[in-house]
């Protein structure tokens, strides 16, 4: 089947992509750089002619409150209305684990009425809420830094690889939509502040980690349980030490 991959050139559109190509689907990687825009709609009609799924892991290039709020709202807007023209049968969007728990932070606020339009489209959908990537633990570290020191709070924490991400995204696509919630995350669970302190490490970051129960995550206090999936989700199979080790020999410093 044809579909399209909105965010189709960037860390997860990109695995997602060829996973999808190397089992007999067209896939179609969509992004301002193959001159598709879902901001302004550039592109967007002959991208999904003849589309039978669209699945959006597309991502606000800035996170300031007002941008990301108008990235999440105008692109989804802009997919969904050329969705249902050319008779696109399933929306699939990338979302976050914990997202309607996490309305203090101005990203998740963004996610969630990102959300909400799928839900009330006419569409048939499924959304994924996802766990962090272990990609994106030194991120994390980078903007949750205090007196020059990491603070984080000591919660449970269920991170995967981006390769997981992508496989769990392309057998979603491929099935039937569920318009609900599919939640996806790592075969581990950790501490916070342990896992990224073990991050920094083979990275040789010498900044310190501190369990901080008052700090933030993305600008939203979270509890014990805010960062991982329920009982039904669908677990990746990469464990933190091997993913380390194969990023180690790749040199992913992300």
């Amino acid at each position: 089947m044809k579909i399209v991959v909105i965010g189709g050139t960037g860390l997860i559109g990109s695995k997602l992509v060829n996973k999808l190509r190397e089992h007999g689907h067209e896939a179609v990687a969509a992004a301002p750089n193959t001159g598709v825009n879902t901001l302004t709609g550039e592109g967007l009609t002959e991208a999904l002619r003849g589309a039978s799924v669209v699945v959006d892991v597309s991502n606000s290039p800035s996170w300031e409150d007002a941008a990301v709020l108008n990235f999440f709202e105008t692109s989804t807007r802009n997919l969904l209305t050329h969705e249902a023209a050319a008779g696109v049968g399933h929306h699939v969007a990338l979302s976050v684990v914990g997202t309607d728990l996490l309305s203090e932070s101005g990203y998740f606020r963004a996610k969630i009425a990102q959300e909400k339009l799928i839900q009330e489209s006419q569409i048939p959908y499924t959304i994924i809420h996802a766990t962090q990537f272990f990609e994106f633990l030194k991120g994390l570290a980078d903007i949750s830094m205090v007196d020059g020191k990491v603070h984080l709070p000591p919660v449970l924490f269920q991170p995967m690889a981006a390769d997981d991400v992508a496989s769990a995204v392309g057998r979603i696509a491929i099935a039937s939509p569920v318009n609900g919630i599919v939640e996806i995350g790592g075969p581990e669970q950790f501490r916070l502040d342990e896992l990224v302190r073990r991050r920094l490490a083979a990275l040789n970051d010498r900044r310190e980690v501190i369990p901080d129960p008052k700090a933030l995550y993305s600008g939203a206090r979270v509890s014990e349980r805010t960062l991982v999936p329920g009982k039904n989700a669908q677990l990746g199979e990469t464990r933190f030490e091997s993913w380390l080790t194969q990023s180690s020999a790749t040199g992913v410093a992300a």
